[in-house]
């Protein structure tokens, strides 16, 4: 028999179409390899609560190939006194806002009932906003994934936005999600995250943290390079979460310009969830297209001769340089947006973070044949090498099963703690 794994997941991840469902469904769907899996999941935050439902019944039998899913509701999503309420609980109570945003009773019995009735070898923790229920997991070995620094994320950001009061409400919230990373992460059995440098920033948090690296990955049989006949540029990327948005109106204001006044009325298009209003709003100031949610951003990826990632914001690591690299295209990236990755200036990618600089680096992609498909080329060499599921699959199912035949009790498993109120 397979080793029992319980899979505890923020967000639904089916389909798998953006950086936390893709990452999420391919680990699930690797480690179902090795393990069986017990899923609960909580739905995905963004999508309207009915369409959401829908899609998590319709769903839900795909994901079942891997494991047993089940799906709970995040009780504010449903209840805007609720959403209220657990903003002012963290304020006054000085808990980061996710304790209380993942928090469900509905949830939580579950996982006693599944806890009480079955023996399970390790335990899949997909974000540290689940930290409510590590107390529930003690003598149990527990993986718990970083998709990205979350207290360093929340830091940047709070620099960059424009709001003024939710700047200052971020820059609270960072230093109450740094605790619990401190007190956590060296009570589990292993902390994975996406990249060596937040490997670095988790251990500079929490010295005596076990972390591994387990890079995002691309599916290189399903993203496949084509012929190099695309025109202008592309980012992939809704207008949300934040450092997408930001990336777009850093992009129309500061970078657009400057590509405008040498290459004229260029092809431009963000390609991922955007209203309508969005959508007309930067047809009209900037000539830009947004293109809405696709279920297959592939044609459109490859209409484009360049790809452009001009975060300012964000943690982890970019799924869509990896696709992009994948497809081989040529990709012009800001530092922080390809930080984290294998991402070498001049060879696979061109960094530029000042606003000239990155619009030349752009033009120059476009103008130049050779530049354009050498990038692309070494790009697709680059996650052929690092980034397939596949190549970042067997390490991670290895390491997995180390820990589960480690014996539940052991040093690896979740230490007791005499104060889990506060470190939840």
């Amino acid at each position: 028999m397979p080793p029992r794994l319980l899979f505890l997941c923020h967000t639904f991840p089916y389909p798998p179409d953006g950086g936390p469902w893709i990452r999420t469904y391919n680990v699930l769907r690797l480690l179902s390899r090795a393990f069986d899996i017990t899923a609960l999941c909580f739905e995905r935050a963004g999508a309207r609560s009915r369409l959401d439902a829908d899609a998590a019944a319709s769903t839900r039998e795909t994901l079942n190939r891997f494991g047993d899913v089940e799906v709970f509701a995040i009780p504010q999503k449903h209840s805007p006194a609720r959403y209220a309420w657990d903003h002012l609980r963290s304020a006054a109570t000085g808990q980061v806002y996710t304790r209380y945003l993942y928090d469900s009773v509905p949830l939580r019995r579950r996982l006693d009932d599944l806890l009480s009735s079955a023996t399970f070898d390790l335990v899949h923790v997909d974000s540290l906003d689940l930290a409510g229920y590590l107390p529930a997991l003690r003598g149990l070995p527990v993986v718990c994934v970083h998709h990205d620094v979350e207290s360093v994320l929340l830091r940047r950001r709070a620099r960059i936005d424009g709001n003024r009061w939710r700047g200052a409400y971020l820059h609270y919230q960072a230093p109450l999600r740094r605790r619990v990373e401190r007190r956590w992460c060296d009570r589990v059995a292993l902390n994975v995250v996406c990249s060596s440098r937040d490997a670095r920033l988790l251990t500079d948090i929490a010295p005596a943290s076990r972390v591994s690296v387990v890079p995002n990955g691309v599916d290189v049989e399903e993203f496949q390079p084509g012929p190099d006949t695309g025109r202008g540029v592309a980012f992939v990327g809704g207008t949300s979460p934040f450092p997408n948005a930001d990336a777009l109106d850093f992009f129309c204001e500061h970078i657009l310009p400057h590509i405008r006044a040498a290459a004229g009325a260029l092809p431009v298009r963000w390609i991922g969830r955007a209203s309508v209003e969005q959508q007309m709003r930067y047809r009209s100031r900037h000539g830009i297209e947004l293109s809405g949610y696709v279920e297959d951003v592939r044609p459109l990826m490859h209409e484009a001769a360049c790809h452009i990632v001009p975060l300012r914001a964000g943690g982890g690591t970019r799924l869509k340089i990896l696709d992009a690299w994948a497809i081989g295209k040529a990709v012009v990236s800001t530092s922080i947006g390809c930080e984290g990755l294998a991402a070498v200036d001049g060879d696979n990618i061109l960094i530029r973070d000042d606003p000239k600089e990155f619009a030349d680096a752009v033009l120059a992609v476009l103008e130049n044949g050779a530049l354009r498909r050498s990038l692309g080329e070494r790009g697709r060499a680059t996650v052929e090498r690092d980034y397939s599921w596949e190549v970042v699959g067997r390490s991670m199912i290895d390491t997995y099963l180390r820990i589960a035949h480690a014996g539940p009790y052991g040093p690896t498993a979740v230490q007791s703690s005499p104060d889990y109120s506060l470190v939840s």
